[in-house]
């Protein structure tokens, strides 16, 4: 595939035993999910990577109650972050919230496609940071986004 030929010239341009920019990281990540997406679009590709598509908002809200409340709410800080107006935040930027170092660094915005990357794999999209929950299944993560989207600031 084109794109990982790219993300594998990219990666092979940097200097052996320098750690790469988060945000350089975290563009390959956010790439190589869109183009999981695409292929999965034209039916190849890796099965459940890269799906930040359509998605039920009612199931999402359900699935956040039973998986992401235990640390997460919609208007306060807890162990992690709140939620409201996180889909078009800035990555890292809640003010006030302790982030790790790797987050606090980010240099990317909230969208359906990183929310995605970082729901699936949060340790490859921002490798040190310190959210230890990760969301396997493709619709879950969908339904996820779509309820995060309509909770707007």
């Amino acid at each position: 595939m084109v794109l990982e030929g790219s993300i594998s010239i990219a990666l092979q341009k940097l200097d052996a035993g320098r750690r790469p920019p988060v945000t350089l990281v975290a563009g390959i990540v956010m790439l190589a999910a869109l183009g999981n997406s695409s292929a999965q679009a034209a039916g190849t590709g890796n099965a459940g990577a890269g799906n930040a598509g359509t998605g039920d908002p009612a199931r999402g809200a359900r699935l956040y109650d039973e998986r992401c409340s235990a640390c997460h709410a919609l208007d306060e800080d807890r162990i992690g972050p709140h939620h409201r107006g996180v889909v078009g935040r800035k990555a890292g930027a809640v003010a006030g919230y302790d982030y790790s170092a790797a987050l606090a660094g980010a240099n990317f915005i909230w969208t359906a496609t990183s929310l995605d990357a970082w729901l699936a794999d949060p340790q490859a999209l921002v490798p040190g940071q310190r959210m230890e929950a990760n969301v396997p299944d493709p619709q879950d993560r969908a339904d996820l986004i779509a309820y995060l989207t309509t909770l707007k600031p």
